[in-house]
Parts: structure tokens; sequence; C-alpha cells
């Protein structure tokens, strides 16, 4: 295992205990020696500015990693929502699309209930804002949803999925 990004994340998970309440490191440290794979995905969540952390604990003993960064990461940004919307520009495409950078990462999307459970352990996308997983039904017409924080209230609003904008990028969650 990587010692530099264990030592990372350990160093994060005692800061914000607040976040994971009743969740001992050495478990969290256990899992993710037995899955690889969730080691490479906190890496490459970490390199694109997330700033993963546990998110509380499943009785299966599975953990929830979640971007943690006080705005949007800002390695995930100006991307449209999925490979349908990124077709579908005709010019001034962006680099890539949310859906498929999160695949190539080993994550998803945060789901809006899990948006909101962020938000409701520490406010972030204060200045920027997020996509989240959109409904089929929703996507069918062309739609995707994202969410922000204003006002001490989460938001969560729609767009075309083919937009973009440089304030505007993705959180995901990884289940170890």
């Amino acid at each position: 295992m990587s010692d530099a990004l264990l030592r990372t994340l350990h160093a994060r998970f005692d800061a914000h205990a607040h976040r994971h309440p009743g969740v001992v490191w050495a478990d969290v440290e256990a899992r993710l020696s037995d899955h690889a794979g969730a080691l490479a995905a906190l890496r490459a969540m970490e390199a694109t500015g997330g700033e993963p952390d546990v998110i509380g604990a499943a009785e299966s003993g599975r953990f929830t990693f979640m971007d943690c960064s006080p705005e949007s990461p800002t390695g995930r940004r100006s991307l449209c929502y999925d490979a349908a919307a990124l077709d579908s520009r005709k010019e001034n495409k962006p680099a890539g699309s949310a859906i498929a950078m999160a695949a190539d990462m080993g994550i998803t999307l945060l789901s809006e209930a899990q948006y909101r459970l962020l938000q409701s352990l520490s406010a972030c996308d204060l200045k920027t804002s997020s996509w989240v997983q959109t409904p089929p039904a929703i996507r069918a017409l062309g739609g995707a949803l994202f969410c922000d924080c204003r006002y001490a209230t989460v938001f969560v609003y729609h767009n075309g999925a083919s937009s973009y904008f440089g304030a505007r990028g993705f959180r995901g969650a990884l289940v170890v």
C-alpha cells in the first residue's frame, strides 16, 4: 500500500472524526489492505482534489468514502454529464464527462441523498456546484441534475446534460 496516501487518509480521518463516529482507523486500514483496487480509486480521488474521507460504516463492515473537499474537486471540473451528452456537442466540447471520469477512477457520482448527507457533515460547494446521479427519466429528456449549497441550504438544479462550467465538477463515492 502507498504509505504517503495512507498517512494522508489517516490524518484526514483523525481531523474529521465527526464524519465517522464510532469508526476505528485500524478497521478502515485493514479493509483497504484487502482491497487493492480501492486504494487506486482513493489515489485518483486524492490526485484530482477530492480529499476523500470515511463517511460512516455499514453493518457489513464496509466503509464509504466520499469527496470532502470544500469545493467541487478542481481536477474534475468543466465536464458535461455523460458520454451521450459529450457526443451530442458539435463544437466547444469539454475534455470529457463526469460519468466516464468517475468510472475510469473506479467511483460513482454521489446520489442526491449522499450529497445531502455530506452537506449535513460540513458545508461544501459554497462557490461551486457538483453533478449528481440523475434519474433515467430526466436524463432521457436531455437533462441532468447538479447540487450546491447557498444560504445554508442544499439546492438541486437541472441543466442540459451537455452543458459544462468551470465551477461545476462532480463528487464521488467509493464503498470498500
